[in-house]
């Protein structure tokens, strides 16, 4: 019962976090809105100030509360990530806290980083592929809802996929799926890193999938070389393990 007061207890302050800034934020979305549109203006006829539409009187303020509240998920990201990490936090060792810090810093980097990569360089090329798609048959009205919620799925898309390197670093450091087996394993990994990504993708189109999974890949090894850096004598070790119990199941059988 002691954990499930900690864990309301800090679900209360990321709720109340989320609030507060999704009210904050709401005064300022139409702003946000416009910054959002900004990569795919030029697919928009009309431009991003007059070329999209609400089509329902209710449409408007649904819009707006979706994107302050998306919004504030990424300015809070360092009071949620930092309640996730404290809550597990007893429960680990005392040479385990030493990477608590470092790992808040990381979650923090790795989730702007992941929704800037979006916004830069995902939306554009996404959105050109996806409306090609239909320019040949049709005309496209532009939709502010269904443009926005697009955008708002990509960018939580690849700020959630960009904390791999954490999920794989701390496979790792609590002995879950050793070094050396991630290593090996990468034709399985990648396989079924190319699997999340269909499914991740709002769209299910082959561009933005592919780009998620180039990303995805080469965060994939970027996480293994650290590892192998900061943890080089607990893999050296467990290699060394490996190594004599292998040789010694050998000289047995023989």
């Amino acid at each position: 019962m002691a954990h499930f007061s900690e864990l309301r207890r800090r679900l209360v302050i990321i709720a109340v976090s989320l609030l507060v800034f999704t009210i904050a934020i709401y005064f300022f979305s139409p702003y946000l809105i416009d910054f959002l549109l900004r990569p795919i203006e030029r697919f928009i006829p009309g431009g991003a100030a007059n070329g999209v539409n609400i089509f329902d009187p209710v449409g408007g303020f649904v819009l707006r509360f979706k994107v302050s509240f998306v919004g504030a998920v990424m300015v809070t990201s360092p009071i949620w990530i930092w309640q996730f990490l404290a809550f597990f936090l007893p429960a680990l060792k005392p040479n385990e806290r030493k990477w608590v810090v470092p790992t808040f810093f990381a979650g923090v980097f790795l989730f702007i980083g992941g929704n800037v990569f979006c916004y830069y360089i995902i939306l554009t090329p996404a959105f050109q592929w996806l409306l090609a798609q239909t320019a040949a048959f049709a005309s496209i009205i532009a939709d502010a809802a269904k443009y926005i919620g697009v955008i708002l799925m990509f960018e939580l898309v690849f700020g959630f996929a960009f904390e791999l390197p954490l999920v794989i670093f701390y496979l790792i450091v609590f002995n879950i799926v050793p070094y050396k087996r991630l290593r090996k394993s990468w034709r399985v990994v990648y396989i079924t890193l190319m699997i999340v990504c269909a499914f991740a993708t709002p769209d299910a189109s082959p561009i933005p999938m592919l780009l998620l999974f180039s990303a995805m890949v080469g965060l994939y090894e970027l996480s293994l070389g650290l590892a192998r850096l900061v943890l080089r004598r607990r893999i050296a070790r467990q290699e060394l393990e490996e190594d004599e119990s292998l040789a010694i199941t050998e000289s047995s059988e023989g």
